[in-house]
């Protein structure tokens, strides 16, 4: 059986008058869009396939987009507009207009860079990449000149207070024997330093504990008091330094009559930095998703016992946040400290009698002086309390820094002690079970079942025996 050849097709899908007809190849470019019919044939359109072209070598497939957010054009942008708002803010301040000052003229320069930046953005962009260009050459620069200003005002006191830092003894003595007119190799601050370390250890005693349980509260336990809570606490983060102190100067000192001591003082600063720490924990305790609580109470949990082994663990590192922003609002308050503690140029370790100065009070004292080694005190006193700060924010990272899961070096070691005393355990109970199963373990059992079944075998007035076994003609 032979099958008959098919007839020549085209792409259009008429056929060719005549195998001599010219094949599209043969066509001009310009006549292959309509070939004429021949024999008078009615004319029909006809789509030709361009010719094929060499291939470009393939290098492992597509070529991959650039992901960088910034390109050329965006570095020409920020360099174009810098240069020329420079150039004209120049132009205006020398030649044009009677202006001067530094302030001025960085002010006049960055509103002409966000006009120009803006110009160059128009030529390749619309009206909302424009905006977002804008917004985003705002958030940085203020990004940037608030890094500026807190390296100045680092550098700035760590270079005033280079001449007193050097000294030893401005760390192991006090100004007990120092006078206005005495140098730098006389006197210190230990007395400030240590009335620093007590003050605010005692506000954290109090405030930490404090906050956060009552962070928990107005999460856990909604309802009309919580809210009333919460509004008393937002209102009490704007409470001016003074208030708190002559409220624990009235209360304290004055109504109850307890002498002017770091403990006071420290009460003071506690009442200061309690509304920060309860509004920092209130906002980061309520960033915990709640499907981890509602997967705690279907295991059964207690609303406790999720808080503690849940809630808190969760939001670890938030909570240690916020009790940074409650030290820092507290380690650098000078009035509550004077109205509570008073001033005392001598080592007071005893925060429960006696005056005490701290850091920003012994700070203030120095500066007042106009004698510049007391100057200079001041500003290696401010350094010492900056340095001070920076530890504490270490170690309460070191301590509450950590993921939620992540376990510390003892925790882990208590775990695997656990895990082996569990695994001795289970083999323990594993050979008993072995043990029983074996023959020996049988015949033990039975004799064990016999013995049990003579003792309480019953005599013949029907008494059970209590002690050995009695048969009928058997002595006991």
């Amino acid at each position: 059986m032979t099958l008959a050849p098919e007839p020549p097709r085209t792409v259009g899908g008429s056929a060719s008058a005549s195998s001599s007809a010219s094949s599209p190849k043969d066509v001009p470019e310009a006549a292959r869009d309509h070939v004429a019919p021949e024999h008078g044939a009615p004319a029909a359109s006809r789509t030709v396939l361009p010719a094929r072209t060499a291939e470009r070598p393939r290098t492992g497939g597509e070529v991959r987009r650039s992901l960088k957010l910034t390109r050329p054009s965006d570095t020409f942008a920020l360099a174009g507009a810098a240069a020329a708002a420079l150039s004209v803010t120049a132009l205006l301040f020398v030649r044009l207009l009677p202006f001067n000052g530094a302030v001025g003229f960085l002010f006049v320069a960055y509103v002409l860079f966000l006009g120009l930046y803006a110009l160059l953005v128009s030529f390749d962009e619309d009206g909302p990449a424009i905006r977002d260009r804008l917004a985003g050459i705002v958030v940085r620069s203020m990004g940037l000149v608030m890094l500026v200003a807190l390296a100045f005002v680092i550098v700035f006191t760590l270079w005033e207070g280079r001449k007193a830092l050097p000294h030893g003894n401005f760390f192991t003595q006090d100004m007990k024997l120092a006078g206005p007119l005495d140098g730098l190799g006389v006197g210190g601050i230990l007395h400030a330093i240590v009335g620093t370390l007590q003050q605010i250890t005692l506000a954290l005693l109090v405030t930490v504990p404090t906050g956060l349980v009552c962070a928990v509260f107005l999460n856990e336990v909604p309802g009309r008091f919580a809210r009333f809570v919460r509004t008393i606490v937002e209102a009490m983060t704007a409470l001016p330094s003074i208030v708190a102190g002559l409220f624990i100067y009235a209360t304290v000192i004055l109504a109850v009559g307890f002498d002017k001591s770091g403990l006071a003082a420290s009460l003071a600063l506690a009442v200061m930095m309690l509304p920060i720490i309860i509004r920092a924990s209130d906002v980061v305790i309520r960033l915990v998703p709640g499907t981890l609580r509602e997967a705690s109470y279907a295991l059964g949990t207690s609303r406790w016992r999720t808080v503690w082994h849940v809630v808190l663990p969760t939001a670890r590192s938030g909570l240690t946040t916020s009790v940074i922003l409650g030290t820092a609002r507290g380690v650098g308050e000078t009035s509550p400290v004077l109205l509570t503690a008073g001033f005392t140029a001598e080592l007071n370790a005893d925060p429960l009698s006696g005056p005490q100065v701290s850091l920003p009070l012994a700070t203030f004292e120095f500066v007042k002086s106009p004698e510049p080694d007391m100057i200079a005190r001041g500003f290696g006193t401010a350094a010492t309390l900056m340095a001070l700060v920076l530890l504490l924010f270490v170690i309460a990272r070191l301590i509450g820094g950590r993921d939620p899961g992540q376990l510390t070096k003892a925790q882990t070691h208590r775990r695997v002690l656990a895990s082996r005393r569990d695994s001795a355990r289970f083999t323990a109970r594993t050979g008993a079970r072995a043990a029983a199963g074996s023959p020996a373990g049988a015949e033990g059992r039975a004799e064990a079942r016999s013995a049990a079944g003579e003792a309480t075998r019953t005599t013949p007035s029907g008494t059970p025996s209590g002690g050995a076994t009695t048969t009928p003609g058997s002595t006991p």
